[in-house]
């Protein structure tokens, strides 16, 4: 099929854009540069992000490298997750996108499916070694082409009270299987309290340890999608954590509440499975225990694995109604591999940064104050950021997501099986991809 009638399938048909479609449809999607000879003399540049300080960020690029080529960028502060999606999407169907916009990773194949966002590979390509592999592929979608450029990233990790742990005689787990073991090991010497909670209201960490089991949530196959939320790898963390659960080994209550809070800060709650940036979470939800805390690699499904899922994380991309596509993309190749930018992104907008380089330098050089106890917080960071497990993200996630929280919030609630709560999920997305028009096989 040529090129044009395969651009117009996708956006026309909506069955775009997956992990595993092929470079060649997917670059004929928003390749086009809608003026190159807009590229030379002054440029000015607008950006819509929603990380704080990034007009400080920014300020460095005008001041420098910016002034040299005479590209000036311009922030627009913008909310986040799918208010942000929306409206670049709506603004795309004007033509008035802007040129950079923040994208978190699962947002992009949505962006790339509607035809908003250009490849930037010609542009961007040698920025690749900068990145884990996990971690570029997210933008590049599986395929030779180039989306956006990371920019932050928030591999899992497993956090635990390291005084509770000795006063207990725990082991921290480094097997999910001894995960459950100490969970339940926890309830034998102090029945009042959990090793942690399975928590229905952030979809995102459901996702991230999905992804470290080797879950592919979304597929292709030719030009049409194959949605595998219920796959077998998904499968296996629904079942684990909802023994955990039924059992009552592990609590089962929402976290981000008043009583999540009090669990952690008096010790009711001893571990938590988070991410990177919980040190900045912990020091709000829980002052009192600051220094007691210790972080640790995501316990693994085997003892010949070393992988981790990733939770939060966005990146820099460049419109196709942009008129300035290359200029717009050495500005996010700067932003997000030039080490004075990641220093300042770091400083102003409390990130951590994607680039593996960064990670190891300037405002990651010493621990977080929460875990001043723990010298080689950043170090042991950056060596399992590096295992971060390829994603696959589709079209509607904002409905898979929702539909999480719905029928997990319900199971975890009552004890009841997670894996038909799984399955709920899986038919609501393959629902409404149907009934967007997308192509989905069974």
């Amino acid at each position: 099929m040529p090129n044009t009638k395969r651009r117009r399938l996708f956006k026309v048909a909506a069955s775009a854009v997956a992990v595993t479609l092929g470079a060649t449809a997917l670059a004929a999607c928003g390749s086009e540069d809608k003026d190159s000879a807009a590229e030379s003399g002054p440029v000015s540049l607008t950006y819509w992000t929603w990380t704080p300080g990034m007009d400080k960020v920014v300020d460095l690029w005008n001041k420098g490298p910016g002034k040299k080529d005479q590209i000036t960028v311009t922030v627009k502060k913008q909310a986040s997750g799918d208010t942000l999606v929306t409206k670049i999407l709506t603004a795309h169907k004007a033509g008035k996108a802007p040129d950079l916009v923040q994208a978190e990773y699962q947002a992009l194949p949505t962006l790339v499916s509607n035809d908003a966002l250009a490849d930037i590979a010609k542009n961007v390509g040698d920025a690749k070694d900068k990145f884990a592999e996990g971690v570029w592929q997210q933008t590049t979608l599986g395929t030779d082409a180039v989306y956006a450029v990371p920019q932050d990233i928030g591999p899992m990790m497993f956090y635990y009270r390291e005084d509770l742990f000795k006063q207990y005689k725990l082991t921290v787990p480094t097997t999910w299987e001894q995960f459950a073991e100490t969970a339940r090991a926890l309830k034998k010497v102090a029945p009042d309290k959990d090793l942690t909670t399975f928590s229905a209201n952030d979809s995102g960490l459901f996702a991230g340890l999905a992804q470290q089991a080797g879950a592919k949530w979304w597929t292709t196959s030719g030009d049409k999608w194959k949605v595998g939320i219920d796959d077998a790898a998904t499968e296996q963390v629904a079942k684990f954590w909802g023994g955990l659960v039924k059992e009552g080994a592990i609590d089962n209550q929402p976290m981000y509440t008043p009583a999540w809070n009090k669990a952690l800060n008096t010790g009711k709650q001893i571990a938590w499975v988070s991410a990177v940036w919980a040190p900045g979470t912990l020091s709000t939800a829980a002052p009192d225990t600051k220094g007691k805390w210790a972080m640790a690699p995501l316990p693994q499904w085997s003892d010949t694995r070393n992988v981790t899922g990733s939770w939060g994380g966005s990146s820099t991309a460049v419109t196709t109604d942009s008129d300035h596509k290359q200029a717009a993309a050495k500005f996010a190749a700067w932003l997000n591999t030039d080490g004075d930018a990641l220093n300042a992104l770091a400083k102003e907008g409390g990130i951590y940064p994607a680039s593996s380089s960064a990670q190891l330098s300037g405002a990651f050089t010493t621990p977080p104050d929460y875990f001043s106890n723990q010298p080689d917080f950043y170090g042991r960071a950056a060596k399992i950021a590096k295992t971060t497990a390829p994603s696959a993200w589709g079209p509607n996630v904002n409905v898979a997501y929702t539909s999480f929280k719905d029928a997990f919030g319900a199971a975890a609630k009552n004890k009841s099986d997670f894996t038909a709560a799984l399955k709920t999920m899986q038919e609501a997305t393959v629902t409404d991809m149907k009934k967007q028009g997308f192509e989905v096989s069974e």
